[in-house]
């Protein structure tokens, strides 16, 4: 069997990959309460959510999250393809960061103690982005 990635994928894809392969089993079951606090945090960063049910919006995260998790487990998605769902996705992340107030300290990209929680997932972005680079500039 021929892998269609490179070694040197594997431990960023398997990292960013097992995260978030668990943060989408974790939101799969959520509660009613734990969906309108996901739901709502979201809306605030992306009003055009709010056409979207609670619940619907955390099962549909939760599936995004499983299938992005997945993708990036599996060596024979080529890490061109799984790094642009993970680009697309921690860009996501990161602008719940830049449109939530109190994320980020006044007139700076620097996060406040509120904001490493999210500020911290530029990881995800970095392990992306250079996931699809490599794959398609390198041999």
């Amino acid at each position: 069997m021929r892998f269609s990635v490179k070694a040197s994928h594997l431990p960023p894809r398997i990292a960013a990959g097992a995260f978030i392969l668990n943060s989408g089993l974790g939101k799969w079951s959520a509660d009613e309460e734990t969906a309108g606090q996901l739901h709502g945090f979201a809306v605030g960063a992306y009003p055009f959510l709010s056409k979207i049910k609670p619940k619907d919006f955390v099962k549909l995260l939760s599936a995004a999250e499983i299938a992005l998790g997945a993708a990036l487990l599996v060596p024979v998605i080529p890490s061109a393809v799984a790094g642009a769902g993970l680009t697309a996705f921690s860009g996501g992340l990161l602008g719940l960061y830049a449109r939530t107030p109190g994320m980020r300290k006044d007139g700076t990209p620097f996060p406040t103690q509120q904001g490493i929680a999210l500020a911290k997932d530029v990881w995800m972005a970095g392990i992306g982005l250079g996931l699809v680079i490599d794959d398609l500039t390198g041999d």
